[in-house]
């Protein structure tokens, strides 16, 4: 097929489009609001991800199906994609069957859990994310309304010809006996009704109708009936408070949304009716083509409401999105009960990824430490996975006692005993450039001369000028452009690479950027734990070294014995000759008691 000549044949209309390989397989399946540009833009435009490439490389045809609207196309498309699971869409990945409350088409009918959804009329409410969350309400139902739960066939013709016996449910109370005929289906279906009402989330209504009859029993001196609702009335009014978790007000409105880790997006569904979330649920999505938050909305959105049968008038969302939908009104919260939703259904999709990347840590913690570097390799734009990473960090106080630090992780974690220190040697006075270039240099010369393998990633805490002074240290030792190299900058988390003059920013929520920070902030502890012991020594021994005749080793004797230049100015001579000798003791006891004459 001659896809150009497709091409400048497509309609201006809006449409499904289909791309299929050389042996006629569905690779795609796209919507557009424009057939022709938004087709003819795989073909002309520079793409940024490789398997866009990939996939436009394996086109061998073009299909396409024009629709009247745009939602139109949203439907098809979704429809498509459920039917054919084409390789490059997303794919919408479940774990595991989740349960559903199922009211079976049959003459009386059962209420139950299921995993399975059979396409025989029956009603299915779900699914449910919590199992609990379902056997609470079938409890409730249960405890409500006297229902059959056998699997007896109850045709009408067969409960005329008497052909069962009721069982010990109906002598308990639990069943009313519909299989002997001591129930009618018209009663029998008015429970279930009330059922259907409960399940859809419109408890208020259904408690309005248990009231009035409830009153009419009253009324017409059946009080045992009478009770008989009044207790469901208060099972239910009790399910109802424990249920609100929003102003009552709020009624029948979804929410969505949904956060991203690399290919993997969370997303978060809730169903609100009155006030109450009455159904919820967090599912899986792989990208396959970088598609955008939008994209991946107009995907999910109608799968969830399929599932939910949800017919509500607005959506909640984190963002305003850019698309419309027939008779629904998207809405992006900024304060108030609604966006307290929005924040709630957030929360849910981050604990869910949250449990979802301890369960891969647990259990494989090399997939886990895979998928960190990769992410790492890919956002930093390096040739490898950065196994070994080290991060530098100067500290000085007013100029003194200047010390760089080196610490280094391996598989992205701490490896603690390889963290090195340098005590500046070169440097005079407070220059962090220069302080930076010197331990630098003396750190690579040393792994170069030792024989030891350098690490993937060098990190500079600190900006341009920093990251400069570095480089200039790999230049001298013939490294540069052999070791990947990137500074950080602290006020605003901007990374700067070698020759870029515009920093990169990173997602805040990226792991790439925290596993940067933890070894920025690991560096600047390690250095200043080192700075701190530097100058708590030097303040201890200064005066001691001024005294003349008296050297280090005298020194370190002194405050080994006496712990303090204090106490050591309170000793005796013969304290102190019983350490260093007579002579010295002599000498330190004279100084102190010209210097601090009493």
């Amino acid at each position: 097929m001659d896809i150009q000549l497709k091409l400048k044949t497509l309609p201006d209309k809006p449409g499904v489009y289909q791309y299929y390989d050389k042996t006629g397989t569905i690779i795609y399946v796209g919507k557009a609001k424009n057939l022709k540009k938004r087709v003819t833009s795989y073909f002309t435009k520079n793409h940024d991800q490789a398997k866009t490439h990939i996939l436009v490389r394996k086109i061998a045809d073009i299909q396409y199906i024009v629709v009247d609207t745009e939602m139109d196309a949203l439907l098809l498309e979704n429809n498509l994609i459920k039917k054919y699971q084409p390789k490059y869409n997303i794919q919408l990945k479940d774990d595991k069957t989740y349960p559903w409350i199922c009211i079976k088409k049959e003459p009386f009918p059962r209420v139950f859990s299921t995993r399975q959804m059979i396409k025989d009329g029956s009603i299915y409410f779900g699914p449910y994310a919590s199992g609990r969350v379902m056997q609470t309400l079938l409890e409730l139902i249960r405890e409500m309304f006297p229902l059959r739960t056998c699997s007896l066939d109850l045709a009408t013709n067969k409960i005329e010809k008497q052909q069962y016996k009721v069982c010990l449910e109906y002598h308990i109370g639990k069943c009313k006996g519909p299989c002997e005929g001591h129930q009618t289906a018209a009663s029998y279906n008015e429970m279930i009704d009330q059922i259907s009402g409960i399940l859809k989330g419109n408890i208020g209504s259904v408690v309005q109708q248990l009231k009035t009859l409830m009153h009419n029993h009253a009324a017409a001196y059946r009080f045992e009936e009478a009770q008989d609702l009044k207790t469901r009335i208060d099972l239910l009014e009790r399910y109802q408070v424990k249920s609100t978790i929003v102003s009552p007000t709020i009624d029948r409105v979804d929410v969505i949304t949904m956060v991203e880790d690399d290919d993997t997006v969370f997303v978060n569904y809730l169903v609100v009716n009155h006030g109450a979330i009455i159904q919820g649920i967090t599912v899986e999505l792989k990208r396959k083509l970088d598609e955008t938050q939008d994209e991946i909305m107009s995907f999910i959105l109608p799968e969830m409401r399929e599932r939910f049968h949800s017919e509500a008038k607005e959506v909640l969302v984190e963002q305003p999105m850019d698309w419309e939908w027939e008779n629904t009104r998207f809405f992006a919260p900024q304060r108030g009960d609604k966006k307290a939703l929005v924040d709630l259904s957030l929360r849910n999709a981050k604990f869910y990824r949250l449990e979802k990347l301890k369960q891969e840590k647990i259990k494989n913690p090399e997939r886990h430490t895979e998928r960190i570097l990769e992410q790492m390799k890919k956002d930093l734009r390096l040739k490898e996975w950065p196994v070994h990473i080290e991060c530098f960090d100067n500290s000085n106080i007013q100029g003194t006692n200047a010390v760089s630090a080196c610490v280094v992780f391996k598989d992205a974690k701490p490896s603690k005993k390889d963290y090195r220190h340098f005590n500046v040697q070169t440097v005079d006075g407070p220059d962090d450039f220069a302080t930076m270039r010197e331990a630098v240099f003396r750190r690579y010369r040393r792994m170069l001369d030792e024989g030891q393998s350098l690490p993937q990633l060098i990190i500079i805490d600190g900006g341009k000028g920093q990251l400069s002074a570095a480089l200039e240290a790999l230049e001298k030792l013939e490294l540069r452009g052999k070791v990947a190299i990137v500074g950080i900058a602290k006020r605003l988390e901007e990374l700067f690479f070698p020759g870029d003059s515009l920093p990169l920013y990173l997602d805040k929520r990226s792991e790439t950027l925290k596993i940067i920070q933890h070894l920025r902030n690991e560096a600047h502890r390690f250095g200043i734990t080192h700075h701190r012991n530097r100058r708590s020594k030097g303040a201890l021994t200064n005066e001691l070294e001024q005294i003349e005749g008296i050297g280090q080793k005298t020194v370190e004797a002194l405050i080994k014995q006496f712990k303090s230049v204090k106490r050591v100015k309170e000793q005796s001579l013969e304290s102190l000759a019983a350490v260093i000798g007579n002579a010295k003791a002599t000498v330190v006891k004279t100084y102190f008691e010209q210097t601090n004459p009493e």
